[in-house]
């Protein structure tokens, strides 16, 4: 006979055993060690010994393989990009967003503690084409002590240089190209199996569940897509244009039928200049659009001069990556910020929404 307490501390001769369960049934009691690379089981006999404590005697060890299941740590940049991910990695990730919702993505800077995250992360998910390039420089920098980190950028593999869009925000001999892929729906479902393949690449045992989330969120994606469609179809197709504060919508517009007309924000992310206020309410005024749109990250002072000199209305916030609600709640989502945009645009524009009234906002994935 072997006291209780000492068959445990056998258990943990190893310094790698992290776990330890015990299952108590007629007298029996099962002690199981776990450690990173194996699952040792020892069955005891419980009786009292001479102080009253518990006494043991193995009767069985079974020694297998057993990884310590261990989740993915996952770090992203924007909101939209952030529920994305989610609704693919469920519960068998560990996700981080390092840009908070309503803040500017292209002014974003790092701190120390989005560098330590980043440091601690088995993946690091981001849009590209130029939109985190602080953070692809701390990737590169944190590959020098942890070459197994793993990039994966959206945007680069979503589309490829002759479809990149240059245009009132972002020039071509600025460099890079119009990074808001994501609000053109059919790209975030790029985005969705994009995200897919690398999970089930560097965590294989979970590919199913990886999957399944896939198939489920792009059902939601589609119907989101297809609404769109049919949505700004009932926008009279003269009415059919954006101008925007922010230039966000370049990738959006050709796929659902509208035309981006003009950007108040210049390329350098100031404020415009009287001279370019003036060509806007000119613009505004020789397209004849009913509404202009204003966002949620940038000063209304300016827009609200625009829309009141070209006697226009002003619709006060367009998201490009800022979630509606808080977190926790249903609308608090890509689907849920791409619902209020166009509840938010096609409805002053002169249409409806009544083709997107099946689509709910709330996240897919489910619990393992």
């Amino acid at each position: 006979m072997i006291y209780l307490k000492s068959a445990i501390q056998l258990l943990f001769i190893s310094s790698m055993f992290v776990d330890l369960i015990f299952i108590t049934s007629s007298g029996m009691q099962k002690v199981t060690a776990i450690t990173n690379t194996t699952t040792i089981t020892m069955n005891v006999t419980s009786g009292k010994n001479q102080s009253g404590g518990a006494t043991a005697v193995s009767n069985n060890t079974e020694v297998t393989n057993a990884p310590l299941a261990k989740k993915l740590n996952v770090v992203t940049s924007v909101s939209p990009i952030t529920n994305i991910v989610k609704n693919v990695g469920g519960d068998k990730i560990v996700l981080t967003g390092l840009v908070p919702e309503g803040v500017n993505s292209h002014t974003f800077e790092l701190v120390p503690s989005d560098v330590v995250k980043v440091n601690d992360a088995d993946l690091v998910v981001i849009d590209g084409l130029g939109l985190e390039s602080d953070v692809e420089k701390l990737v590169d920098e944190t590959y020098n002590t942890k070459p197994n980190l793993q990039i994966l950028k959206l945007g680069d593999n979503t589309i490829t240089p002759d479809q990149y869009i240059f245009d009132f925000s972002f020039p071509k001999e600025a460099g890079d190209p119009n990074p808001h892929l994501w609000l053109n729906v059919a790209y975030a479902t790029k985005f969705a199996n994009l995200t897919r393949d690398k999970l089930m690449e560097v965590d294989l045992a979970n590919a199913d569940y990886y999957r399944e989330n896939t198939d489920r969120y792009i059902t939601k994606l589609k119907q989101l897509d297809e609404g769109i469609m049919q949505a700004v179809q009932s926008v009279p197709e003269q009415n059919r244009k954006l101008l925007t504060y922010h230039d966000s919508w370049a990738y959006f517009a050709p796929r659902y039928g509208m035309v981006v007309i003009g950007a108040v924000q210049p390329s350098d992310f100031g404020q415009p200049t009287p001279r370019d206020v003036a060509n806007l309410i000119s613009q505004i005024k020789a397209e004849n659009v009913p509404a202009i749109f204003g966002s949620e990250v940038f000063p209304t002072e300016i827009i609200d001069q625009i829309a009141k000199e070209a006697n226009v209305k002003i619709v006060s916030t367009l998201s490009d990556d800022d979630l509606p609600g808080d977190a926790g709640d249903p609308q608090n989502s890509y689907v849920g910020m791409m619902l209020e945009n166009m509840r938010n645009m096609i409805v002053p524009l002169g249409g409806n929404v009544s083709a997107l009234s099946n689509v709910t906002p709330e996240d897919t994935s489910v619990s393992s």
